[in-house]
């Protein structure tokens, strides 16, 4: 990453009105999560529960126990692959992601086509998208990299809220110039309490965390 991206990243956090998190999975080792707590810029987290059909991440009951006692918003995503099972990579999510648990609507990581044609790849999401949505009675978060949604996904997620990856010092902007709710802005990301690299993300413009609370009913 250029310095001055860098540089921009840790001025926007440190000085902006925008509203901050960050997303982990087991990549980040053992986190002190009452070190995270203090840390008043970050608001909500997105934990890793899942990937594909049977991919449990070892962390996750951990992470979600102690990120709910130190005062975060937490949400939940799953790693789809595509050619996997629809149904089995529900089961798989829906037996770590309780509802009772979530403060922040489910989350999809989309990142690959698994070398499937665009069809038969956007089919096999939709099913999935359904699914989720009809087990949780919600529309989930969909999560992706801004050149990944403008080749495969352009136009077709019209209806569901965006957590958008680039990691560049300017905001994204996706070849429809559709709305985006929130901007992944760095994998590099440090903060006290994780050791190493983290990712961060922030809400673009007016949008607020109210817009993806988790309905519980």
């Amino acid at each position: 990453m250029a310095a001055n991206a860098q540089r921009y990243q840790v001025q926007c956090e440190d000085t902006c009105q925008h509203i901050h998190g960050i997303d982990l999975s087991h990549y980040q080792g053992n986190v002190f999560w009452e070190t995270v707590g203090d840390n008043s810029k970050m608001a909500y987290v997105y934990l890793k529960a899942t990937e594909g059909g049977d991919r449990i991440d070892d962390k996750y009951e951990t992470n979600i126990d102690l990120a709910h006692r130190y005062g975060l918003k937490v949400g939940s995503y799953h790693f789809y692959r595509p050619k996997i099972e629809q149904a089995k990579q529900l089961a798989n999510f829906m037996a770590q992601c309780r509802p009772g648990d979530q403060d922040l609507i489910p989350m999809v990581d989309i990142e690959t086509k698994s070398g499937l044609s665009t069809e038969e790849f956007c089919d096999s999401l939709f099913k999935f998208l359904k699914l989720i949505e009809k087990a949780y009675k919600q529309k989930p978060l969909l999560y992706t990299f801004a050149n990944f949604y403008d080749h495969y996904l352009l136009g077709k997620i019209d209806n569901y809220h965006l957590m958008i990856a680039q990691y560049t010092k300017q905001e994204p902007i996706l070849a429809d110039d559709r709305d985006i709710t929130m901007w992944q802005y760095t994998g590099k990301g440090h903060l006290n309490g994780i050791n190493g690299f983290v990712d961060k993300s922030r809400f673009m413009g007016k949008h607020k965390l109210r817009e993806i609370r988790f309905r519980h009913r």
